[in-house]
């Protein structure tokens, strides 16, 4: 359900409530109270959330194809924000990622980008930056369709 504050600020927008409550956003961070925090802010706007403990997590969730926007921690144990962007990308998936950290090299901030993160927030992040970025995600419209594979594997479903 979408809150009255969230209603309000997409309505500004000009976006759509029912396209927010459709809009699954997954959120990958070795963190559980990071995790938390941003899905009861991204829920409290209308958006689905789902959190994933780490990347293996998502990546083993099949809720890949069906996200519409990635927050993605940059440092997780055994596969770190960078190489799942990396492992999606090789793998033709067109997610929106924004990258939110405490830890971070400006030249991890660069390959990022360059790689096409939609945003690259510093913790502590204000709702309201993350916000705008989910916001900025949902107003370029839905992500490429994925070709149909398998980012476990490389190989065709």
């Amino acid at each position: 359900m979408l809150s009255a504050s969230g209603a309000r600020m997409l309505g500004s927008m000009n976006v759509k409530v029912s396209a927010a409550e459709s809009f699954l956003v997954s959120i990958v961070d070795d963190d559980a109270s990071a995790r938390k925090s941003a899905q009861r802010l991204i829920s409290s706007f209308g958006f689905r959330a789902e959190v994933f403990a780490s990347a293996q997590e998502f990546l083993e969730s099949g809720r890949v194809k069906e996200t519409e926007c990635l927050i993605l921690d940059m440092r997780m144990p055994n596969m770190d924000g960078l190489e799942l962007q990396d492992l999606l990308g090789s793998n033709n998936y067109r997610i929106p990622i924004i990258f939110v950290t405490a830890h971070a090299s400006d030249d991890q901030q660069r390959r990022a980008t360059q790689a096409g993160a939609v945003a690259f927030l510093r913790k502590p992040v204000s709702e309201q930056a993350l916000i705008s970025a989910i916001q900025a995600v949902l107003r370029q419209g839905r992500r490429d369709e994925n070709e149909h594979r398998d980012p476990k594997s490389n190989r065709p479903h």
